[in-house]
């Protein structure tokens, strides 16, 4: 039987939104029709009731917020959407109604102070449903999506909730609602004709767009297929056993166009990876957590650059460490050995199979440091190292453990807590975080090296790096832990010069300052890696612009963003499993996905 361009269009959407449940998001099949649809979903929806200016939703680490769906045909991506900005539970209000206990629902949903409730004009119609908005809409924040011919308005003038109204009912109006209620979207029209007293023609709120939007590549004036090679480049890096898995993500004018997951957890192929699994970032620690707590800090008045390491860390003064200032920490021009291998130096009586009160850090199952052994071995060890020579650049780790030293000291708070109720939790990042074995499953966090030679075992969502993982997995060097949406989030927060989801976390100017080059013998920003000038290093891709700016990390991840073409690039793997390996980097896995991306830029569509 021949599929009617409706089905085709349903099949293609369900395909592309799938981000949460498939392993890859696969190209349109039919990019016009999706845009045409796209565009006659933003035609036809309304939002009505924001006199409070609930929608976009904000303040999203203050909301705990369900999603409770009665008959919509796509609440599955409706639901999908809304969990891309922040964690939503979904519950099926239709069993409930089943069994005349809506009372029950609502007992249910007690710890949830925003509800987003998704209905059709059959299910408003239900006496019993609209006395479920009613009372919860005196107790909680509520979000009504509306989806239907819209004639159930006339029977909703006593609601006050704010209601978006979709005249469509299809995969792509779903996720359009979904996006606008996090302002994914903006919303603009009105209401063309009269349904009641209150929802009159011409009645409607506009919103404005405040966080990222989930669409395809022609969204943004880039070719689908022009961005297939990155398939092939990814299989090339599995199939050459550079790593077992990656996910791939790139946002173009504040859209991500691509976001997919290829491969597997571990070459054994048993656990294909998500776009939602969780990496070990590495390096990437340094400017998604320590560097953007220092900008914080330093905007506040809290921190001055100019000023020296002693100035701030007791501990510092008397060593030759204390005149350094955090400008030549944070650029690498301090003087500082580039790595301490401080598992080599592990004796016996420094950990323990067990953990206990003299044995309380946790470095991986089955292993555990003994107490204050990062203080008293680690730190004291980094402070008594030689100089080299300063002012000129050598990378060196110990420069974030002195880091997270220095802005812990100054707000009495662990780095990890610090961003995480600062930054990750008011962006709406689910996974972003240190010592993630703490609140997910090991079977959403993608592994590391099969370690045989310091912790004798798998490393599964602990630190691979060794430092960090003795430091107790917190560090100013290693340690966070993030999928490719979270990292796209922050960063593209950093590529909107500081704002995001209607909440300034940066000054632009700090943005950009700490972005720019800062000297003459290195190519480095304060945090920040950036474009390599030497050609020839083709640094972090051979189309990258003189603004890019982001990192690597070790494990096998980047993150870069290019103001010059307002792109944000996202690539995650574990090629250190199972044991480290260089592949990944002689291939030029990385930058090679890159250019690709710049190549569609340049061809548009």
């Amino acid at each position: 039987m021949r599929k009617s361009h409706r089905d085709i269009l349903s099949i293609v959407f369900l395909l592309i939104a799938s981000f949460n449940s498939a392993c890859g998001q696969q190209m349109p099949a039919n990019a016009v029709s999706y845009i045409n649809e796209e565009k006659q979903a933003e035609n036809s929806t309304v939002l009505l009731n924001n006199e409070a200016y609930l929608i976009p939703l904000q303040k999203l680490d203050s909301l705990k917020i369900a999603s409770v769906n009665f008959s919509h045909a796509y609440s599955t991506v409706f639901d999908s959407l809304l969990n891309k900005y922040t964690n939503v539970r979904a519950f099926e209000g239709q069993k409930y109604l089943g069994r005349n206990s809506l009372s029950e629902l609502t007992q249910d949903l007690k710890f949830y102070n925003t509800l987003i409730i998704q209905v059709t004009d059959a299910d408003i119609r239900n006496p019993a449903l609209l006395n479920f908005i009613r009372s919860n809409q005196k107790l909680k924040k509520v979000v009504i999506a509306l989806f239907g011919n819209g004639n159930s308005l006339g029977i909703m003038d006593d609601i006050t909730a704010p209601v978006i109204w979709s005249e469509k009912v299809t995969p792509v109006s779903a996720c359009f609602t979904a996006q606008a209620i996090f302002g994914g979207v903006a919303l603009e029209h009105k209401l063309a004709r009269n349904f009641s007293v209150k929802y009159a023609a011409n009645t409607g709120f506009a919103t404005r767009k405040i966080r990222l939007q989930y669409t395809i590549p022609e969204a943004a004036g880039i070719n689908s297929v022009n961005l297939k090679e990155i398939d092939a480049i990814a299989a090339e890096a599995i199939r050459e056993r550079a790593t077992p898995g990656c996910v791939v993500l790139v946002a173009k004018d504040g859209k991500v166009i691509f976001n997919k997951a290829y491969g597997y957890h571990t070459y054994e192929a048993e656990q294909p990876t998500k776009p939602t699994d969780i990496f070990d970032v590495a390096s990437v620690t340094k400017i998604n957590a320590t560097t953007i707590e220092v900008m914080k800090l330093v905007e506040e008045g809290k921190l001055n650059l100019d000023s020296t390491f002693g100035s701030y860390v007791s501990v510092a003064r008397g060593t030759n460490k204390a005149n350094l200032t955090l400008r030549d920490l944070m650029t690498h021009q301090a003087g500082l050995v580039p790595y301490i291998p401080f598992h080599d130096r592990i004796r016996p009586s420094d950990y323990s199979s067990d953990s206990s009160a003299a044995f309380p850090t946790k470095v991986a199952d089955g292993y555990f440091a003994r107490k204050d052994y990062y203080k008293d071995v680690m730190l004291t060890t980094m402070l008594n190292t030689g100089l080299r020579a300063r002012f000129q650049y050598v990378y060196s780790d110990l420069s974030m453990y002195f880091m997270k030293e220095i802005v812990e000291t100054v707000t009495a708070q662990p780095l990890n807590s610090y961003v995480k109720k600062e930054f990750y939790d008011k962006l709406g990042m689910q996974t972003a975080g240190f010592l993630p074995r703490n609140y997910f499953a090991a079977d959403k966090i993608v592994p590391t090296e099969d370690d045989g030679y310091f912790r004798h075992t798998l490393v599964d969502g602990y630190v691979h790096d060794q430092g960090a993982a003795l430091a107790g997995g917190v560090s100013g060097h290693a340690g966070l832990f993030a999928s490719a949406n979270d990292l796209a989030i922050l960063n593209q927060m950093l590529l909107n010069r500081g704002t995001y989801g209607g909440v300034q976390y940066f000054q632009p100017a700090t943005v950009e300052q700490f972005t720019a080059k800062q000297s003459a013998v290195s190519r480095r920003g304060l945090g920040f890696d950036r474009w390599d000038p030497i050609e020839t290093r083709n640094y972090p891709s051979s189309m990258a612009s003189e603004l890019t700016y982001g990192h690597t990390g070790y494990t096998g991840t980047c993150v870069w963003v290019d103001p010059k073409y307002n792109l944000v690039y996202v690539f995650l793997s574990n090629r250190v499993y199972p044991k480290v390996s260089n592949r990944l980097s002689s291939l030029q896995i990385r930058p090679r996905i890159q250019d690709v991306v710049y190549k569609a830029i340049e061809k548009g569509l």
